[in-house]
């Protein structure tokens, strides 16, 4: 399992304090992505351009299909510029690629539209690997859920998503055998994940905004 497919059974199963926007969980997963590349060293940070450096596979499906997307020539993208490109309709291409190779009624389609949370759980390895991650208070997968509004009420810090990449520098990352510790582009990362997310915010109030003046225009005597 990869960070990307954790962090979308994470906000399946964990509550939230706002509903998940799929152009939020979108934004998040190409974050789980881009820290997962660079835990393969497929990609390396340089200040905050995305620097490809391995052209190998990484035995993931979605994550090779990442890296097959990686700007290859100079000036590159910036972690953000990353984002929003391949952030683009990303969750719903998870959705689709889980439900087509994950087991049977894993209840992914429901994260999309239910109502509730409520909803029967069935069992998965894939699910499993989540919780356990996520029960381990694992740096990566936590900070990635605070960004989207879903906090671990169990771990004694109530941290921001800032100090989450400030502690994930010395964590243990289970992810991929290969890397020995998170550093500190995982600070970037989040960085640019917390600025893209303000961002898409702005973007919906200005919309609310507009759609209220004109709402108001046809309400007019």
């Amino acid at each position: 399992m990869t960070t990307p497919q954790d962090l979308l059974f994470v906000a399946l199963d964990v509550p939230a304090d706002r509903p998940v926007e799929q152009g939020d969980l979108s934004l998040a997963l190409a974050a789980a992505e881009l820290l997962d590349l660079l835990v393969a060293q497929v990609v390396t940070l340089r200040d905050e351009q995305v620097v490809p450096v391995s052209g190998h596979l990484t035995g993931d499906p979605m994550l090779d299909k990442a890296a097959a997307s990686l700007i290859r020539t100079e000036p590159y993208e910036s972690a953000e510029d990353w984002l929003w490109r391949r952030g683009d309709g990303l969750s719903a291409a998870y959705r689709d690629e889980l439900e087509h190779t994950g087991p049977s009624g894993s209840g992914l389609r429901q994260l999309f539209r239910r109502a509730d949370r409520s909803v029967d759980r069935i069992d998965s390895e894939a699910r499993r690997h989540a919780a356990d991650r996520w029960a381990r208070h694992e740096p990566l997968l936590v900070g990635l859920a605070a960004a989207l509004g879903i906090e671990d009420p169990d771990h004694e810090e109530t941290a921001t998503t800032a100090e989450h990449a400030e502690h994930a520098e010395n964590a243990e990352n289970d992810t991929a055998d290969k890397a020995d510790k998170v550093d500190d582009r995982v600070a970037v990362v989040l960085a640019a994940l917390g600025e893209a997310l303000t961002e898409l915010e702005a973007v919906r109030q200005r919309r609310r905004i507009e759609e209220d003046a004109f709402d108001n225009v046809w309400r007019a005597p």
